[in-house]
């Protein structure tokens, strides 16, 4: 069975964050290697839409992190940690963080997820990535761990940012990986 068709199991066809039905899809939680059900969530267009571009994040449609950042489920529990984290200063997103009990190693892959530094990542050009552009390779570059090497003009889909502005992370034929910001240009 499909990692999606779990994930559909699993929630049993709602959203994991907001509970509801329309437009679900599977969201790999960062940092990823390699797709799983432990790492991933069922959620909405609207849940996956505020989580991708946090500037448009709607602080009443999180309200249901009340029920589920209580999941027994860890990436849900990572997501409910990091979307209150982003709310604070709202007031009650505060008090639930306050509330909150996480593992220590939960916890520690929840902050392993928010960027420590101040300046945008840029690519070879100088132009600012966001989460989910996509990128080309401008020169050969060997992966380790992989040993295979990314060749020039292979394209870097579904960019996600890492806890550096040196590098990126995304997808390259279909396998999670972390690239020096500068070997890409944005498409």
């Amino acid at each position: 069975m499909s990692v999606d068709a779990l994930l559909l199991k699993r929630a049993n066809a709602k959203c994991e964050l907001c509970g509801s039905d329309e437009g679900l899809a599977a969201y790999d939680v960062p940092p990823i290697t390699l797709k799983s059900l432990d790492k991933s969530v069922l959620v909405c267009s609207n849940c996956l839409g505020q989580i991708e571009n946090p500037e448009t994040m709607e602080p009443n449609h999180w309200r249901c992190l009340n029920d589920t950042m209580w999941s027994e489920t860890a990436a849900i529990q990572v997501m409910s940690w990091r979307l209150l984290n982003q709310l604070k200063g709202e007031g009650w997103p505060d008090e639930l963080l306050e509330m909150l009990y996480i593992e220590d190693d939960i916890k520690k892959w929840a902050m392993a997820g928010e960027r420590v530094v101040d300046g945008p990542t840029l690519d070879s050009n100088g132009v600012a990535f966001a989460v989910g552009d996509t990128a080309i390779m401008i020169k050969d570059v060997f992966i380790t761990g992989m040993n295979i090497t990314a060749k020039r003009g292979m394209t870097v889909k579904n960019i996600s940012l890492t806890d550096t502005d040196r590098s990126i992370e995304g997808n390259l034929n279909g396998t999670r990986v972390v690239l020096g910001a500068k070997t890409v240009k944005k498409v």
